[in-house]
């Protein structure tokens, strides 16, 4: 078979001067890898210190100075200086192409200048140990360019490469680097993309994103179309900065106003759109709020394009306000709990500017997923037309029900590394407090009703009970209700999901502003002086945390409190004021009355015991969960039966109220 070559991955470096992003792109810092886990073996005080030991920084304060950044693929190095390319985006993620793609060779060719400068490529293996592979030195100052073939065969579980240059007597300039493969002549040519972007007003950020893209000229021949789901009643067409981003991407534009059916509704449309319109290779999902790398959606194309099978392939979140910090790694679904989480070996929030990815031992072993999160997922168009379009949920449990619904037929998810945007991570946000309580609820039940291995649902019953009892002694009566509410629609089967689609946030909104727990207040005044009739026990605030066996104590006794009429005083004025990050139910649960403040640090709000509706609650929570057990196997059935129904093209071609040859747009 004849072949040809095709990139792979390309130097890059930072769009714009963020001194924050810049480990992420080159790393000054020499390489400490932390302990091998079977070397500290079971000794628990050991395990316990080299955890904390891996969260502490390993840099010694070196940087590297913007100027040194001379373009988007080329970097000074000052006379003397060594500087490493081993970093998230710029070291090539060998263990991936290994294991997902028809890749088996790759070369490396670095274009570098300056005399004596020397260019050294190393390996690591899935447990951090890295290897010199080969190397070379420039022989006089002028541009030379080395060439590294470089097998991916030792790489099946796991491994990166990258290379280190060290300047000589004068400075050096790395003019570019390029990672390229032989592939068969069917697979040279690029595929292109729908980039998706479902927005609600957030009309400045969204036309940031749209200017990010269109400005990228590396980006325009793997863009099919941008396909903007406007939502909102402040609308991005609205904003100063759009103009801009319609001169950027021109006729690859289309805006398409609908009413509010949230993300999985806004994805669908870009979906359904993608896959009417057939020119698209791939639908990526990305969220509104977003700042994105260009180059990672090239790469997940690049990706998805040589990939043994269609492929799924995600992309990181990296935090919008510590810029360095890595949210997850790669998420799983835990079947016996049915709830998403990192895999065991993923440290998550990770600081590559405290301990970079050669020094920690974990990043190189390959993490397999169960699905990506859809603030950047790249999905074949065949996978689309395959296994169906979005589950009509609103938000919440959308992505995550996909991926394991795709798996399921044969089509993997991988997140890929070097593909990733910038996004406000989920620590920062109250949704599972707040009226997303619901969605997280309901849309977590429909999701293991459809695909739950076991034949109720594993723990998932009788974890939902012991939850609603906790935000009961905590307090969080609006919460217990939406999450009930949540339970009774669970119940009514799979036939209304498409029709509570653009109702169901007001109907939960409105009803959750009668319980004093979810009126939020920005003013500190708005609530009642903090009063109580005896003083804290020993003068303790109250904030410390309890062990293991105090809270079970307090797991035992706080729903017998709850019964016990209410402090007089307690029902004029709170009896403390918690903060958001020692709102825990154990400590929730001794009070009568509290104001607690919410992650996201703008608001609080007042919490009341009741007695009289703890009662009520907690009856009517029993009964919902006896019931939702007794009726697990049948609902099962209804729910994996419609499957194929609720996500057909024609069930939301309905919802939108479009017929087959419409589209809509500008």
């Amino acid at each position: 078979m004849s072949t040809a070559t095709r990139s792979l991955q390309r130097l890059v470096l930072p769009t714009d001067r963020d001194t924050d992003v810049f480990p992420l792109y080159v790393d000054p810092e020499p390489a400490q890898l932390d302990a091998d886990k079977y070397e500290i073996g079971t000794n628990k005080n050991a395990q316990a210190m080299n955890n904390a030991s891996l969260r502490q920084s390993v840099g010694s304060g070196a940087g590297l100075h913007p100027d040194q950044i001379l373009g988007r693929r080329s970097l000074r190095v000052e006379a003397g200086e060594r500087l490493s390319f081993g970093t998230y985006f710029n070291a090539f993620p060998a263990g991936y192409w290994r294991r997902w793609t028809i890749v088996t060779d790759v070369t490396l060719s670095v274009t570098l200048s300056g005399r004596g400068s020397s260019l050294t490529v190393y390996r690591s293996m899935a447990n951090g140990r890295s290897q010199r592979v080969d190397s070379g030195v420039t022989e006089n100052g002028a541009s030379t360019t080395f060439t590294f073939d470089l097998p991916l065969k030792p790489f099946v579980d796991g491994g990166w490469y990258w290379f280190d240059v060290t300047a000589g007597e004068e400075d050096a300039v790395v003019e570019g680097a390029d990672w390229t493969a032989e592939v068969p002549e069917d697979r040279v040519a690029n595929g292109t993309t729908t980039v998706g972007i479902t927005t609600m007003n957030r009309p400045d950020f969204c036309a940031k994103l749209l200017v990010q893209i269109g400005e990228d000229e590396d980006l325009r021949p793997f863009l099919d179309e941008v396909f903007v789901a406007e939502q909102g009643t402040d609308k991005v067409a609205d904003s100063p900065i759009f103009d801009h981003a319609r001169k950027a991407l021109g006729d690859r534009l289309r805006v398409v106003e609908q009413g509010n059916l949230g993300g999985s509704g806004g994805y669908a449309r870009g979906q359904l759109e993608t896959v009417r319109r057939g020119t698209a290779t791939y639908f990526m999902c990305m969220d509104d709020d977003v700042v994105c790398e260009p180059e990672g959606i090239i790469r997940a194309v690049t990706f998805g394009d040589l990939a043994r099978r269609p492929t799924i392939v995600g992309g990181h979140m990296f935090s919008l306000f510590s810029r360095s910090r890595l949210h997850s790694f790669g998420e799983i679904i835990q079947p016996w709990r049915f709830w998403w989480e990192s895999p065991p070996t993923v440290q998550t929030d990770w600081d590559f500017g405290a301990r970079n990815l050669r020094s920690a031992r974990w990043l190189h072993r390959r993490i397999d997923v169960d699905f990506n999160g859809w603030f950047m997922c790249l999905i074949p168009t065949q996978v689309l037309r395959d296994v169906g379009l979005s589950l009509p949920l609103f938000i919440k449990w959308d992505d995550s029900e996909f991926g394991v619904r795709a798996k399921e037929a044969g089509y993997p998810t991988v997140t890929f590394p070097g593909a990733a945007v910038w996004h406000v991570p989920w620590t920062d946000k109250n949704d599972a407090l707040d009226w997303q309580s619901y969605f997280h609820q309901r849309n977590r039940f429909v999701a293991a009703l459809l695909h739950s291995p076991y034949e109720r649902g594993g723990r998932m019953v009788r974890e939902s009970l012991n939850h609603q009892i906790k935000h009961l002694v905590s307090m969080q009566y609006s919460t217990v209700e939406l999450r009930h509410k949540a339970l009774e629609d669970v119940l009514r089967g799979p036939g209304a999901l498409h029709g509570d689609l653009a109702g169901k946030l007001p109907e939960i909104r409105a009803f959750a502003k009668e319980f004093t727990d979810a009126r939020l207040e920005a003013d500190p005044d708005a609530f009642p002086p903090v009063r109580r009739k005896k003083p804290p026990r020993k003068g303790r605030d109250g904030t410390e945390i309890p062990g293991r066996l105090s809270q079970l104590v307090t797991a035992g006794l706080a729903p017998l409190r709850q019964l016990k009429p209410t402090r007089d005083l307690a029902k004029e004025y709170p009896e403390a004021e918690v903060v958001a990050m020692d709102a825990k139910w154990y400590r929730l649960a001794r009070y009568d009355s509290a104001v607690v403040s919410m992650p996201d640090g703008t608001s609080a709000a007042l919490y009341r015991r009741d007695p009289e509706r703890y009662r009520d609650l907690l009856k009517r929570t029993v009964e919902i969960h006896q019931r939702l057990h007794r009726e697990w196997p049948r609902l099962a059935a209804e729910y994996r039966d419609s499957l194929s129904e609720i996500t057909a093209p024609e069930a939301w071609e309905a919802t939108f109220g479009i017929g087959p040859e419409s589209t809509g747009g500008d």
